[in-house]
């Protein structure tokens, strides 16, 4: 079992992030990446549609054997994973909003999330965001119409930084000094981010946290693959595969669902 693979899904190509981390820690895994684009975006879902969809690519990824699954996806993680765990015999890491140490490392008290409706309304970021937001201000912000643009490959121009504009100046005004990236899909877009924040701001996501946890995982369930065959990349999507095949430079056959 150990050299099954690692699966990851998200609403498209956005867990593209979280797959490279993990791939640049642990190269000797194999991996299969499943891009849900037909279903994209997963912030405008109901909490029902939500379980549904996780459900949906879980057990895709469980039929091609994977050993331990990544979500991905704050939306989805934020929303379906207490019921992957409970329902699943594997492993699930799931992918926050990195809201604590945003409030450990803030100076001014403030800090920005721009995340998706379905992530900001969840239980599970209310949650988070009590436990380590207490004693520092959060301004939240839905990322509307971002995901959609970054879905078509459209990384910077006048559409991004029109929408970019609206949503981060007022928490530039507010004086954050940490955002936070509350959605997988939005590091593809950090270029275009950096252009409109002041150079004080950090910009927080959590790939290579997310990355050192399922190394964890799996030293802790050993399933580490320490076979010395070269791993194998799958990539699966049922949208536009030419925007994930950009996106990986060309480097991998994308497969169709």
């Amino acid at each position: 079992m150990n050299n099954n693979s690692i699966g990851f899904f998200d609403s498209g190509i956005g867990g593209i992030t979280i797959w490279e981390s993990v791939n640049r820690l642990l190269p000797n895994e194999n991996t299969i990446y499943l891009a849900d684009s037909n279903n994209s975006p997963y912030g405008t879902k109901s909490y029902d549609e939500l379980i549904n969809i996780s459900k949906e690519n879980v057990d895709f990824l469980i039929n091609k054997k994977c050993k331990l699954i990544v979500v991905a996806c704050n939306t989805a993680t934020t929303n379906s994973i207490n019921f992957l765990r409970e329902n699943y015999d594997l492993p699930f890491i799931g992918i926050e909003p990195a809201i604590k140490p945003a409030a450990l490392n803030t100076k001014t008290g403030k800090i920005g999330v721009l995340a998706t409706k379905g992530t900001l309304g969840s239980s599970l970021f209310e949650k988070t965001s009590n436990i380590h937001g207490n004693k520092v201000e959060i301004i939240e912000q839905h990322g509307i119409g971002l995901v959609e643009l970054i879905e078509k490959g459209i990384y910077s121009g006048s559409k991004i930084d029109s929408l970019l504009k609206e949503y981060l100046n007022p928490m530039i005004e507010n004086d954050i000094d940490k955002l936070v990236l509350g959605c997988t899909h939005y590091p593809l877009i950090k270029d275009s981010i950096k252009k409109i924040i002041n150079e004080s701001i950090e910009i927080i996501e959590c790939s290579e946290a997310v990355a050192l946890q399922t190394e964890r995982i799996l030293i802790k369930s050993n399933l580490i693959n320490s076979g010395a065959e070269k791993s194998e990349k799958l990539f699966y999507t049922n949208g536009n595969k030419n925007v994930l095949n950009s996106l990986l430079n060309n480097k991998f056959e994308i497969l169709m669902v």
